[in-house]
């Protein structure tokens, strides 16, 4: 007996509708305990797992239902990632700090780094006023269309990866979406600290005269094979060409293929359009609680007015 329901908005795939919707009632954390294997299935094939209607009123109740699916956190605090955001508990944090206005345009958790989750908890406390919807897209999807337009840039892609460009402040700034500063970022008390950790990692860097800090990640896959034969665009080539400009980062600098040469914006342009055609828009419902495969679906966030709460969890 299946445990998904239908929903209106649904996109249709062969391997079935994304998102998987499941819409229960009552306590999430016994749901998932009794039917983790039904629900894993549907992640697999969909990459996107939304539940609807259940009981979770708080962080509280939404760190229960993490934890009842029972599989290792992935600590934001030790991760690389550049985003601001706020521990709740120590699985549970804010989605991200960035101003309302601000797009977080689409991504795999962490993509920019070389360690990422493999899964992804959202849940809505607060549903956004107006706007503030979860933009999902298929990358597997993504990448057969990108092939079928684009193969030599491609098979630049696959062979050649990546390489990613970024300048850390010396302290949080919360009006970026890459605001995180190289002292939490890389768990760093000092330079020496910081300069190790990056060493160990492979990273090229250089030290700015007010403090900030220029890293640059070693080669970086920029498609990756599933276990079942699958292959997905996984970067965060859309987010950074659309969306890493602040007052310390320019987009078209931000990026080049694995031996440097650069990446042709308008293959880019070629990407972003096939990822927009494809993005499903979550439509946030106070309470809901979505899982996601990290490797099969890029995220992001529409910009939004009022109060919205969204939070966090990241799965090893």
């Amino acid at each position: 007996m299946t445990i998904f329901t239908p929903h209106p908005t649904q996109q249709s795939y062969p391997a079935g509708p994304f998102p998987s919707v499941i819409t229960g009632a009552g306590n999430l954390p016994a749901f998932i305990t009794a039917n983790k294997p039904k629900i894993d299935a549907g992640l697999a094939n969909s990459g996107t797992v939304l539940f609807r209607g259940f009981d979770v009123p708080d962080a509280k109740a939404f760190d229960a239902a993490i934890n009842a699916y029972g599989e290792d956190g992935f600590s934001y605090a030790e991760s690389l990632s550049n985003a601001v955001r706020v521990n709740i508990t120590p699985r549970v944090f804010t989605a991200n700090e960035a101003p309302p206005d601000v797009s977080i345009f689409l991504h795999h958790e962490m993509a920019q780094t070389p360690i990422y989750p493999a899964k992804l908890f959202f849940y809505c406390e607060i549903a956004p006023e107006q706007g503030g919807a979860t933009p999902l897209c298929r990358s597997d999807i993504l990448w057969e269309r990108l092939c079928d337009i684009a193969p030599d840039a491609a098979e630049k892609f696959e062979s050649l990866g990546v390489r990613y460009t970024n300048i850390m402040p010396p302290a949080p700034d919360p009006d970026s979406g890459q605001g995180r500063s190289w002292r939490d970022t890389l768990g760093a008390v000092d330079k020496p600290a910081a300069e190790k950790r990056l060493r160990g990692l492979g990273y090229r860097f250089e030290w700015n005269k007010d403090e900030s800090l220029r890293v640059t990640t070693p080669i970086l896959d920029a498609v990756r094979t599933l276990p079942d034969g699958r292959k997905v665009f996984f970067n965060q080539l859309i987010a950074a060409f659309r969306g890493w400009k602040d007052a310390r980062n320019d987009p078209s600098k931000s990026v080049t293929f694995g031996d440097g040469s650069p990446i042709d914006m308008a293959v880019m342009q070629d990407a972003i359009e096939i990822a927009d055609a494809l993005s499903y828009d979550l439509n946030w419902q106070a309470g809901d609680v979505a899982l996601l495969d990290n490797f099969i679906v890029m995220h992001g966030r529409r910009p939004f007015s009022g109060k919205r709460r969204v939070l966090a969890s990241l799965i090893a």
